[in-house]
């Protein structure tokens, strides 16, 4: 009698036995699949057949190679083989969780819940879990190598702006932050308002072009601020059988350690450059000063005024001011009452000095002229100080000056003697006299004596 063939319902059973003695692999055991109940899968009309066995169920339990994994990952997430009670839009981290605490409920088992949707993580570790365990340790150790260095949470902890207890309601003190941002605030309003800024010239560099050009160094702060040669000074009319380059170059270094007005031009802010102009500043000052008037209509400066100005330049024989953005030149005889050989013993560029405006010249408003002196900015100091001496008596003094006229000493109160060559010999320059006075005139503010002992040069 010929075997009996198996019909399908007993070929599903023999399958489903053998593949139950199969032992679970690692990575089951690491991550067990939880069985869910046979009513809480919905099936479409094919599936309720029971003649017929599930092929995905015995798909999944089965071994695919790499080739058929990826067929069935595609076949799986294929909407046409879900039902019409199938959401196939997949959930969220925050849906899933939510999902899994619904599904041990005992008051859902009566209904029929939805297919479950894997998550991308369980969607990404499925077709990996045939993997080797040295895969799974080269994985962790690729994990442990790209982790953060352990400098990395100190930056963070690091903060831009540090808490400051202030004394009082609103703190007065800056940080160093503070600083540079209000730095580049004041160079960025000076580009964009033409804002007036003020610094001193600290160095001098020459570019590499041929002919060289002279740079104007100043710092704002952190910034450089770089005035090119020709935004920085006018050229001289005459320059005396000399290059431009060279006789800019000289004017720019006599003016180390000048304080000086500027617009700034352009901003590099990643460099840490400015670039500006000393000119345009001067010529905004001048509109200011010398042709901006006061309530009642009369000139800010006019002649007779006395005004603050900034020393530039000084040379031998006299200084250059900056006088509300016009540069002016003052000598020696209208320095000082006193008798006096070099303007650098008493001057130098950067000081702020107190003139008196002699006179002014508008009728070119290009090229304003000015005449001004320091000495008669204020009070003479022989008018005073003739009354301390008196003709006959000795006083001490300093020779401030040697000429064919005679030796200028220098009393006390601010006045020079004047007095003839001593029989003994020319006392040098800077040697203490006794001096016997023989004559004064208060008209004319001079005052002459003779030279009895002198002493050694201080």
């Amino acid at each position: 009698m010929p075997a009996r063939k198996k019909t399908t319902t007993e070929e599903q059973t023999v399958v489903q036995t053998d593949l139950e003695k199969q032992p679970e692999s690692e990575d089951e055991r690491e991550f067990p699949i939880q069985d869910q109940p046979d009513t809480a899968v919905p099936y479409t009309d094919s599936e309720n057949d029971p003649e017929e066995p599930r092929a995905q169920d015995i798909l999944q339990d089965i071994p695919q190679t790499d080739s058929e994994t990826d067929e069935m990952q595609e076949d799986t997430h294929n909407p046409s083989q879900y039902g019409k009670d199938t959401d196939p839009i997949p959930k969220t981290d925050s849906e899933t969780p939510d999902m899994q605490e619904e599904l041990p409920d005992a008051t859902h088992l009566d209904k029929p819940s939805e297919p479950i949707l894997q998550t991308e993580t369980e969607e990404a570790a499925r077709p990996r879990r045939r993997r080797s365990r040295a895969a799974t340790v080269e994985t962790q150790s690729e994990g442990e190598a790209a982790e953060p260095a352990p400098s990395e949470p100190r930056r963070r902890r690091t903060r831009s702006n540090l808490n400051i207890v202030s004394i009082d309601e609103s703190r007065s003190v800056e940080t160093e932050e503070d600083k540079a941002r209000n730095d580049l605030i004041d160079l960025l309003e000076s580009q964009k308002s033409g804002r007036i800024l003020t610094g001193t010239i600290q160095g001098v560099e020459n570019t590499t072009d041929n002919p060289p050009n002279s740079l104007a160094v100043i710092y704002h702060g952190n910034f450089k601020v770089i005035i090119p040669a020709e935004e920085a000074v006018l050229p001289p009319d005459d320059l005396r059988g000399r290059s431009l380059s060279e006789i800019m170059h000289y004017l720019i270094t006599k003016r180390l350690g000048a304080e000086v007005d500027y617009i700034v031009k352009g901003i590099d802010v990643q460099a840490g450059i400015a670039v500006a102009s000393r000119l345009e500043a001067m010529r905004s000052k001048r509109r200011q000063y010398y042709f901006g008037t006061d309530r009642d209509g009369n000139n800010l400066l006019y002649s007779g005024v006395c005004a603050e100005a900034r020393v530039v330049s000084v040379i031998r024989a006299g200084v250059f001011i900056d006088l509300c953005g016009l540069e002016t030149y003052i000598p020696l005889r209208e320095l000082s009452y006193q008798r006096m050989m070099d303007a650098a013993s008493q001057y130098r560029p950067g000081q702020r000095i107190l003139v008196k405006i002699l006179d002014i010249d508008r009728s070119d408003r290009d090229n304003i002229r000015v005449t001004a002196s320091v000495k008669q900015a204020g009070e003479n100091p022989y008018e005073k100080a003739l009354r301390r001496y008196s003709i006959g008596d000795c006083y001490v003094g300093t020779v401030s000056m040697v000429d064919t006229t005679g030796v200028f000493v220098a009393l006390d109160g601010g006045i020079d003697c004047l007095c003839s060559y001593p029989k003994r010999g020319r006392p040098p320059r800077g040697a203490r006299v006794t001096v016997r006075i023989l004559g004064i005139n208060f008209d004319s503010n001079r005052i002459w004596g003779a030279i009895t002992h002198i002493a050694a040069a201080r």
